[in-house]
């Protein structure tokens, strides 16, 4: 099994083309471009997520003696091309939208500029990057607006589709907001949080419930959160009530409960009021369990007294819109205009930029698509991520990414911001359509 950096992590046809591009000599300067064609059901925007993973493949990508052996043994490919490939390296620039920026269909999110074959061969692995964690993003942005400011953790790796899924939607659920993940390796590789409580199973392991958790208590203090929905909820919450005073005694207190069954929003109204009862006013309420947008919404307008949440499998599957229409595209080769006119794929031509206003209020009220040449008093949205195969000097970190995704939940248009129906205006420039109709008349 190849490993999640090998340059092999692309589909024949890149190889194909690559040799054939190679073998006509059509190695000019080629611009393509990453967008998505149109929203999934019930998403009003997206956002974008995948930036640093994307521009760390372009860096590195290269082919070793074991890929070159395997590519030869296919029985496909000339010396001469494998000879190619022994030196391949990615030489080109990005420019891109910075991770935690909302975007709409029809923007490109990112332009590669690098001689054809370059620019061809990265094209699978990149758009691996750069849809996954886009998609989860976009979820996980929906779940932050629905939880109106309640802290959410990322519980889903074991319902992601690999490690790699899961370790990358940790991520870029951070980008939009959630307050950490449970995942131990994402927390170290990525400096995001890590949060945990415990299972049934020790609770199931004890004769005893308040047994179970005076163990874990004395076991681990800090953060102390209790599962209390093993047997019977509430009679568990006045077992709780029970060990708090005991545990105060010797210097532990008790952070939390957590419910991860049932109506969750009931369960909760009568825990708290057991906790609030027993002097317990400071422990917090954290609920999970099939938790989606849906379900926070609900509970957040019931008025439910759920303090935190945990999200697993709707996020990391993203389990209601799994994909987007993305398409990486060529806009441009050896300085001339491109377009594919294809029945319901047809594309604007050219490199280009996207352009933003605001109301008087600070929100989004309206995008622009243009030819890169132009200007406009509007926010750039593509900006220079990598020049000559290399990042550019201060790139944003993770931190910059997440205060962005927080600054642009704040701006959206409040028909968004509820996660109701609303079609966010994006106009395509006149430049731009006079350049696509003087394509198609050139083209017959």
């Amino acid at each position: 099994m190849p490993k999640s950096d090998s340059a092999l992590l692309t589909d024949l046809y890149q190889l194909n083309m690559q040799a054939a591009y190679l073998e006509h000599g059509l190695t000019e300067t080629a611009v393509f471009e990453l967008f998505v064609r149109k929203l999934p059901s019930r998403r009003g925007f997206l956002m974008a997520a995948g930036i640093e993973q994307a521009l760390q493949f372009l860096e590195t990508v290269a082919l070793t003696p074991d890929d070159l052996e395997a590519i030869l043994g296919l029985g496909e490919f000339s010396d001469r091309f494998i000879a190619y490939l022994r030196s391949f390296r990615f030489t080109g620039d990005v420019d891109a939208m910075p991770e935690g920026t909302v975007f709409f269909p029809d923007e490109p999110i990112v332009r590669v500029t690098a001689p054809l074959p370059e620019a061809q061969f990265v094209e699978t692995r990149l758009v691996n990057l750069l849809h996954f964690q886009t998609v989860i993003a976009s979820k996980a942005a929906r779940m932050v607006l629905a939880a109106s400011g309640k802290p959410l953790i990322d519980y889903g790796l074991r319902r992601a589709h690999g490690a790699e899924a899961g370790m990358l939607a940790a991520r870029a659920s951070y980008i939009a907001g959630f307050s950490g993940t449970a995942t131990v390796a994402a927390g170290l590789e990525f400096g995001i949080p890590v949060y945990g409580t415990m299972a049934h199973s020790f609770i199931q392991a004890h004769d005893d419930e308040t047994l179970a958790f005076e163990h874990f208590a004395h076991s681990r203090p800090q953060g102390l959160v209790l599962l209390i929905d093993t047997y019977d909820t509430e009679r568990a919450a006045g077992r709780v009530v029970g060990l708090a005073r005991h545990l105060a005694n010797e210097g532990i207190a008790i952070s939390g409960v957590r419910i991860d069954s049932g109506n969750l929003g009931e369960h909760a109204a009568r825990v708290r009021r057991i906790l609030d009862e027993g002097g317990l006013q400071s422990v917090k309420i954290v609920a999970s369990g099939g938790l989606d947008e849906d379900a926070l919404l609900a509970l957040s307008r019931g008025g439910a007294p759920i303090d935190s949440y945990g999200v697993g499998t709707s996020l990391t599957t993203s389990s209601d819109a799994p994909a987007l229409d993305c398409a990486y595209k060529l806009q441009e080769y050896a300085g001339t205009a491109r377009r594919k006119r294809s029945e319901g794929k047809a594309t604007w031509p050219g490199r280009k930029q996207v352009w933003r206003w605001c109301d008087e209020r600070g929100r989004f009220a309206r995008d622009l698509v243009s030819l890169a040449a132009e200007r406009y008093q509007g926010e750039p949205l593509l900006r220079p991520v990598m020049r000559g195969g290399r990042r550019v000097p201060d790139l944003e970190d993770l931190t910059a990414s997440r205060a962005r995704a927080t600054d642009h939940l704040a701006r959206l248009p409040q028909p968004l911001a509820r996660l109701e129906s609303y079609h966010y205006p994006v106009e395509i420039g006149v430049p731009l359509r006079e350049l696509a109709t003087a394509l198609d008349r050139r083209s017959g």
